[in-house]
């Protein structure tokens, strides 16, 4: 039994010592410069703190609440979760290579003779025990294990960047709704004052004081109004069914929230300094740690051309009965270095393949950098100049009112045509509903300006689903 201890003894000491000197030869994540020259600031910024739960900041509390409910329900999200496991269990396979392998083997066999009439029976036992290692020599095994392990680490901002583009994607449905459903209330109220005044032209014909053109021209503006009326009926009902699926919810289901209504946004947010901005953006985090995983995957492929080097041990014993299976045992420890000699350059070609997608990395790296910085710009752009354009149709509305007013008076007189006074309502009709849809797209640009500046948020991990 001492040879057998001296064995195993050797062959422990080679694997251990293998384990250590891969590990000395190991390379940590390559840093890579930034593709693009980054601003030193960016071209407006507030004095609102951007929390992270960014809408928060709209102090509403129905926007809260269905956030909250697509992030822990939304199954879109759930898929990205889902295939963040697959990148864990990924990087749990890649780096069971680094660590020996151990197997055990046990059989048993009975053989009968036949010799006139006479029968025997042998039986034999047999059990083998065998472990494997091989040495990374050149980093191959632990390059392929870092560049899993980097990709768990983007899969977990990926979830990250999933869940802020869904909560912009749930606010910005929630906003597009509460203006459908104002212009509901806005066109339904048109709808009767155009009513009421067709009785007024009607009147006015049967007295023979106006043409009966005049009638059909706001019998026409009713039927304009009716029909938009439906129109907006409709969108609020496509809405409402966009927010339910969201929800992770069936189309028609009711979702327990009182219907939206737009809000004033607060103070515009700090952007703070680019450099640090990029720090908190999950999507781009995540590119830059695919281009270091791809880099990693580039050094496994080199080391892939390099000589292996591995171990093998093994024990093994037999016998015709269980309890002599341990009086003889048979011990080996063996060394294999193998080396390519030709491989038609298919080895070499994996390396040209590697980086060239290590290059497409880094493309892809400062494409989402640029992506990010233009996202933050033409969100403060957008802002300031949809302020501009309000405080301009408020201008408009109360001339539109003014001009009402005097063309009514006018032709009550006999003054002006009822053309000219339809045009005049039309026009202050039309500006009541576009101040409406001006009035949500300054919030879209809010929520674009909070969503282009949100970092990580802090989720729950939900369970993996049984089906």
């Amino acid at each position: 039994m001492s040879r057998i201890s001296a064995c195993v003894k050797a062959a422990t000491a080679a694997v251990l010592c293998a384990i250590l000197f891969s590990v000395g030869c190991s390379v940590s994540p390559g840093e890579f410069r930034s593709p693009i020259s980054i601003p030193d600031r960016f071209s407006a910024t507030g004095s609102q703190d951007c929390e992270t739960r960014w809408w928060k900041d709209f102090r509403d509390w129905g926007l809260s609440a269905v956030v909250h409910e697509a992030l822990t329900s939304n199954f879109s999200l759930q898929t990205v979760w889902d295939r963040l496991a697959q990148a864990e269990a990924i990087a749990r396979q890649e780096g069971a290579d680094l660590l020996p392998s151990v197997s055990l083997a046990a059989g048993a066999s009975r053989t009968r003779t036949q010799t006139g009439d006479i029968a025997t029976y042998a039986s034999r036992f047999h059990l083998e025990a065998a472990a494997g290692y091989e040495i990374d020599l050149w980093g191959r095994i632990r390059s392929k294990r870092e560049a899993a392990l980097l990709d768990v680490q983007a899969g977990e901002l990926d979830v990250q960047a999933a869940a802020v583009s869904l909560s912009a994607s749930v606010a910005s449905t929630w906003y597009r709704l509460a203006e459908a459903l104002a212009q509901v209330r806005i066109l339904a109220s048109q709808r009767k004052t155009n009513e009421q005044l067709l009785e007024l032209v009607t009147l006015r014909f049967q007295q023979g004081q106006i043409q009966a053109v005049d009638v059909l021209r706001q019998r026409q503006l009713v039927q304009s109004s009716k029909g938009l009326l439906a129109l907006a009926e409709q969108r609020v009902e496509s809405l409402r069914h966009q927010l339910a699926v969201l929800l992770g919810k069936p189309p028609k289901a009711d979702l327990g929230i009182p219907d939206p209504s737009l809000v004033m946004p607060g103070a515009l947010p700090e952007t703070g300094v680019p450099a640090e901005w990029m720090q908190r953006r999950p999507d781009v985090r995540s590119a830059y740690l695919a281009l270091q995983a791809q880099d990693r995957r580039l050094a496994s492929a080199i080391a892939a051309r390099y000589p292996r080097l591995s171990l093998t041990a093994g024990l093994e014993t037999s016998g015709t009965k269980t309890r002599h299976l341990f009086d003889n045992w048979l011990a080996n420890l063996a060394a294999n270095l193998a080396q390519p000699l030709f491989e038609g350059g298919r080895l070499q070609a994996e390396v040209d393949r590697n980086r060239a997608r290590l290059s497409q990395a880094y493309h892809e790296y400062g494409q989402t950098l640029l992506n990010a910085l233009k996202e933050v710009e033409d969100a403060l752009s957008r802002e300031a100049h949809q302020e501009n354009y309000l405080q301009s149709l408020e201008k408009q509305l109360d001339t539109a009112a003014m001009v009402i007013e005097r063309t009514r008076s006018s032709y009550l007189n006999g003054q002006l045509d009822y053309l000219r006074v339809l045009e005049a309502l039309m026009s202050r009709q039309s500006l009541e509903r576009e101040r409406l849809a001006a009035q949500r797209e300054r919030i879209e640009y809010r929520i674009q300006l909070h969503r282009a500046l949100a970092g990580s948020l802090l989720l729950e991990r939900p369970a993996l689903s049984k089906p």
